[in-house]
């Protein structure tokens, strides 16, 4: 007891009588209390030699691995009016499956004839596409024969002209012929007008001289005349060549101009075919987009547009589904400092919510609830908070995780790091350190080289 008063009860009470003040006397409570500090103390000694696995720890939420997988909001492609629904809230859909029915808005779909009508039109355009094809052949044709003709008659044309410069050349050597006895018949005059006035000759053969004289003069200006004649008709066949080909060629150039002005208009007509058709297709492709389908198997879990009658805008949202088949995976955040000890294939140890655990983060191994996977990807670039997103997906070596787990349930990941002792830990947590960033490799030497 400690004596703090000069009061005491010593001789006055038998303290034997008393068990509190028998152990409060006895010296034997101090004992036991310094052999627990020193149990105490070497069980922490122990304990900061303990191995302690560092880590890496974030936040996440269950997703899937694939894009496809991941849920998905089905919109309307068209515009339109909602006329009957065939699933509910929950129900299983096959892929292909109708989801709903809808009905146009737009008046220039309203005909329910319209896909006949356009048909029709379109058969129309078709045929007059033919006959502007008929019109260009019958223009060919009509090319070909103008061809033809202007060949044979440029031929006609062209023997006529030798006929004309044969004609020219016997007409030449005839005029020749009659200057020749032309000037035969002057000298014979001459030398029967000398005889006549020698007294050789009569009278009357001087007279018949002259009658030859002019008979030859006027042979001489036939011949002339036939001549020039000829040089006529020589320059008429040339006249003639050149204008038959004259001829032929304005022909041949209008009808190849109607022909290329038909060709014009096929065309034109083709271009009307082909918008037809693309817009036939447009309405073929259109009316099946009235029954709203189920791009894949899975689960309908919420409608985002609800009633019959409501009019739905060209890729609006009309609910949402959950695909049956998907592979989980986990996507956590990390902080940049600790983006650097990120690596894929490293080792994550992760807590569902809704398991129950018990988790021991610096020895993972006798944690107990805790589920493996591994880092299949690391991106590039950082959301919104600073922060780098990592996939991770189930590690095979490991127990599967629960069939239970829903796409967007929380979790908790621990990425694995070096083994140190926990003094050490301890001492970089106090100082603010980040884990060590240490791995092995074999080196080309056979041995294990630290990279840093």
């Amino acid at each position: 007891m400690l004596n703090i008063s000069h009061n005491t009860i010593q001789g006055r009470v038998n303290e034997k009588k008393f068990s509190t003040l028998v152990h409060v006397n006895s010296r034997k409570t101090g004992i036991y209390l310094q052999r627990f500090l020193l149990v105490f103390f070497l069980v922490l000694v122990v304990i900061m030699f303990v191995p302690w696995t560092q880590n890496v720890r974030a936040k996440g939420k269950v997703t899937t691995l694939k894009p496809q997988q991941r849920p998905q909001t089905i919109n309307s492609i068209i515009a339109g009016r909602i006329e009957k629904w065939f699933v509910q809230e929950g129900d299983f859909v096959h892929a292909g499956d109708t989801i709903m029915f809808i009905s146009e808005v737009k008046d220039e779909y309203f005909d329910p004839e319209l896909l006949l009508r356009t048909d029709e039109q379109l058969v129309s355009k078709e045929l007059s596409v033919s006959s502007y094809m008929d019109k260009v052949r019958a223009l060919d044709a009509q090319i070909d024969a103008m061809s033809d003709t202007r060949v044979l008659k440029l031929q006609q044309a062209k023997n006529k002209l030798r006929q004309a410069e044969l004609m020219v050349q016997s007409d030449s050597i005839n005029l020749q012929a009659a200057e020749q006895g032309f000037d035969i018949s002057k000298e014979q005059l001459d030398r029967m007008e000398k005889m006549y006035s020698d007294g050789l000759k009569s009278l009357t053969e001087l007279e018949g001289r002259r009658m030859k004289l002019q008979e030859a003069e006027a042979k001489k200006i036939s011949s002339e005349n036939k001549w020039m004649t000829s040089q006529n008709e020589w320059i008429n066949a040339r006249v003639e060549i050149s204008s038959i080909d004259t001829e032929f060629r304005d022909k041949i150039s209008k009808a190849e101009s109607e022909k290329y002005t038909a060709l014009s208009s096929m065309y034109e007509a083709e271009a009307v075919v082909t918008k037809m058709q693309n817009q036939r297709m447009n309405y073929s492709v259109r009316s099946g987009f009235y029954y709203i389908t189920a791009p894949q198997d899975g689960y309908i879990t919420r409608a985002i547009r609800a009633g019959i009658g409501e009019t739905l805008k060209e890729g609006e949202q009309i609910l949402t589904i959950m695909p049956a088949n998907y592979d989980l995976a986990i996507e956590m955040y990390v902080r940049p400092v600790d983006l650097p000890l990120m690596e894929r294939g490293q080792h994550v140890r992760i807590q569902f919510d809704g398991w129950p655990a018990i988790v021991f983060s610096g020895w993972p191994q006798s944690s107990f609830g805790t589920f493996g996977g591994t880092v299949f990807a690391i991106d590039n670039f950082s959301n919104e908070m600073g922060q780098f997103r990592i996939l991770v997906v189930p590690d095979p070596k490991y127990p599967v995780w629960p069939e239970s787990l829903r796409i967007g349930g929380g979790a908790y990941a621990m990425t694995l790091l070096k083994d140190v002792p926990v003094y050490y830990e301890m001492w970089r947590q106090v100082n603010g350190f980040p884990p060590d960033y240490y791995k092995t490799n074999p080196a080309e030497n056979g041995k294990e080289e630290l990279k840093k």
